[in-house]
This record gives structure tokens, sequence and C-alpha cells, in this order.
């Protein structure tokens, strides 16, 4: 199964490819649009060479920074999101020996305990982890029992919430349509 998230094929075949490179477009998923955040990894294994997580928690903090900062910039926050990056493959290497899928292979787990470990990670808060577990349970072949109980209301079959809804440009405008709409909302309800 493919993923269709940035509109680049090349980002796209790595986001499918490589279970770290979704994880860290996850990651990078905040004050930039997604398809921004999704190319990221495609950016940083350009840039460095480096595609999994030993290699990147081990890079020089420094030279991996300046990658970071290369136009166009993987981030609009290139310093607190490289030290992200690095903190997230480091916890990956201690954690799950550099295996990112392991977060939702080892042990055949449940969505609950899916959504648990995810939580543990640098970077992931309950939101967050929610939309990632929806987008392994709708596009990459995640079936854990309880996983769109888990990762409610994003894992809901047919919602137009989250990255894990987008298959194409036009899910993808709904997903910005109803982001926005939630937007609209917030600032009416302060």
């Amino acid at each position: 199964m493919a993923l269709h998230i940035t509109g680049d094929p090349a980002a796209d075949a790595l986001l499918t490819e490589n279970p770290l490179a979704l994880l860290v477009g996850m990651l990078l998923d905040q004050q930039v649009p997604m398809e921004t955040a999704f190319a990221g990894p495609l950016k940083i294994e350009q840039r460095t060479g480096a595609a999994d997580a030993s290699a990147i928690a081990h890079m020089d903090p420094e030279t991996f920074l300046a990658a970071f900062k290369e136009t166009p910039a993987v981030h609009r926050f290139p310093g607190s999101m490289a030290t992200r990056v690095q903190t997230l493959c480091q916890t990956l290497v201690d954690d799950w020996g550099g295996d990112a899928a392991a977060l939702w292979t080892q042990g055949d787990p449940t969505g609950a305990e899916v959504l648990k470990r995810l939580k543990k990670l640098p970077g992931f808060g309950e939101q967050k982890a929610k939309i990632f577990l929806a987008l392994l349970g709708k596009q990459y072949g995640f079936t854990g029992g309880g996983w769109r109980e888990a990762s409610a209301p994003y894992g809901e079959d047919g919602s137009l919430r989250s990255v894990a809804d987008i298959v194409s440009p036009e899910s993808l405008a709904q997903v910005r349509a109803h982001k926005k709409a939630m937007k609209a909302a917030a600032k009416a309800a302060n």
C-alpha cells in the first residue's frame, strides 16, 4: 500500500517504505503544512545520506542542524526540530533497537498498547500519537485489536480530520477544510 501525503512521489515512496521516515514526518507535523512536514524525511536523507535511526542519532548535532537549515529548510523551526528528530532517533535506538516499526509490530500489540508506546516518544503527545495510530491503521496495514477506538476520533471510518485520511489531492483539501473549520470554531469560542 502506497502513501500519498506530500504530492511528491519520491517523498511519498520513502514514507511508504521506511517506517522511520513516516514517524519523523509525523514528528515534524506542527506549525508547517502537512506536505512540508512529511517531505522532511526525504530532505534529511538527501542532505545527510542517513535514513535510519542509529545514523541520525549519532550524527554531529551541528552537521545535522546545517542540513535542516539548507534551503528549503526542513522545518520553519530548524534548531528545535533538528534536536527533536535526533532525540527521537536516539530513543528508538535505546528502546527499540533502532527499529521504528517495532513500536507497532513487536509483541503483536493492541491499538491501546501502540498508543501507549507512541506517547512515550519525545514530541508525541496524546493527539499526535492518536493521529499516528490512525495513520498506521488506515493506511499502513496495522491491524492490532482496538486501534480505531484507541485512536478516536481520528480512527473513525470515513473521517477527514488528519493526515491519516489523506489518500488523494481531494481528501487533502477536505482535511484542510475540516482543520480550518475547527480553528475557526476554537477561535470563536475564545
